[in-house]
């Protein structure tokens, strides 16, 4: 395998493990970064740009990171915030008085960033076209009614997590989600990242794609319980309506879907970009931080745990990221993050100052705790011992 990149002395492991997700757990293209401490000490990159391709991986090749675009989304009502300019334990009405409808008077922001407004599913799920245009799929949550009552219990917010910080965000700072994120972000630590995909990008992006359990099997595997298997089967289970809020499913190589400001599944990325922004939660990264000592705090404490209503197995939340547990494995119990159904990863861990961004066109079976990701994170909880 042919791996392009560096690895900082002592972060060998690593390169190894990405090497062997190539050989044996069916990887076609992918990249990995980490780093420590504020300094870049692994960037590794291989395979084919495009899952079902032949071109090679480049060092500027994006992807679409799926969930993992999430993590990035809940850094902005955080930041908000640290500014002064959103309060979070303020109900969502406060700033969204359309929101307060059918029984969600009482949902706290808060709530919309550790899944538990109760707004998993839509009764009529949205085209891609409605849930790009920011005024309808707003529309659609506000008048939606819980499924259970706003922050007494939680369930996985797949598609509508996207719609509900939109509209807050919107309305709080006159701008799009995208936008803030693009200028106040992206742009300070120049990072290769997007939620809505400028056209003049648009070619660096790889195709995405299934890819199968390699012959005779593997570390690949991925074996659903039963109740998780037959919950993905109901059409009237909370999980598959929370997965199918946008219908027909979309096209994510469509250009369209990749233009759209989906903060909770479309954003694209390069493992290097996501890498950064989470060492930008820790500390500075060449003279820029994101997070202040209390907001970091806030992102990683324990907002909601337990039997997820949507995902059918234990998670836990902080506000607005995954934090480490069996559902979600990161690097130890301090790590906050979030993965992508499928396989990309990113995450932040404070005790070791430790950050990490993996992105792949490779899409398996599974929302958490791909084999792949999983591989690294062990690597690089090796290599710093």
């Amino acid at each position: 395998m042919d791996v392009q990149g560096t690895v900082q002395a002592g972060f060998e492991p690593v390169k190894d493990a990405f090497v062997r997700n190539f050989e044996q757990r069916g990887e076609r293209g992918a990249a990995v970064a980490v780093y420590r401490d504020g300094r870049k000490v692994v960037d590794l990159w291989a395979g084919t740009r495009d899952v079902d391709g032949t071109a090679p991986w480049a060092v500027d090749t994006a992807q679409v990171v799926r969930s993992a675009t999430k993590g990035v989304a809940a850094a902005v009502p955080l930041l908000l915030h640290q500014r002064g300019q959103l309060d979070l334990d303020a109900p969502v009405g406060t700033y969204w008085p359309e929101f307060k409808a059918a029984g969600k008077e009482r949902t706290l922001v808060r709530h919309l960033l550790s899944h538990q407004a109760g707004v998993p599913v839509l009764d009529r799920p949205l085209s891609l076209a409605e849930a790009a245009d920011a005024g309808t799929a707003a529309a659609a949550v506000a008048a939606q009614a819980p499924a259970w009552e706003p922050g007494t219990d939680h369930g996985y917010h797949a598609q509508t997590y996207g719609f509900l910080l939109s509209a807050l965000v919107q309305r709080v700072t006159g701008r799009s989600l995208g936008r803030w994120v693009a200028e106040e972000i992206a742009r300070p630590l120049g990072l290769d990242l997007w939620i809505g995909l400028p056209a003049e990008e648009a070619h660096r992006v790889g195709r995405l794609g299934p890819v199968e359990e390699p012959a005779g099997g593997g570390a690949l595997k991925l074996r659903p319980k039963r109740s998780v298997a037959e919950a993905y089967r109901d059409p009237d289970s909370l999980t598959r309506r929370a997965f199918g809020a946008i219908a027909p499913a979309p096209d994510e190589n469509d250009p369209a879907y990749r233009a759209a400001e989906l903060p909770a599944s479309a954003g694209v990325s390069t493992a290097r970009a996501l890498a950064r922004f989470y060492a930008a939660t820790l500390g500075p990264v060449d003279g820029h931080r994101l997070f202040a000592p209390a907001t970091l705090a806030m992102a990683r404490t324990e907002e909601s745990a337990g039997p997820d209503r949507v995902l059918v197995v234990g998670t836990r939340f902080g506000l607005g990221y995954m934090l480490h547990g069996p559902a979600s494995p990161l690097l130890s119990p301090g790590s906050f993050g979030h993965p992508g159904r499928g396989g990309s990863l990113g995450f932040a861990d404070p005790e070791s100052g430790v950050s990490l961004g993996y992105v792949t066109n490779g899409m398996r079976k599974g929302v958490t705790a791909d084999p792949r990701a999983q591989a690294l994170v062990r690597a690089v909880r090796a290599a710093i011992g």
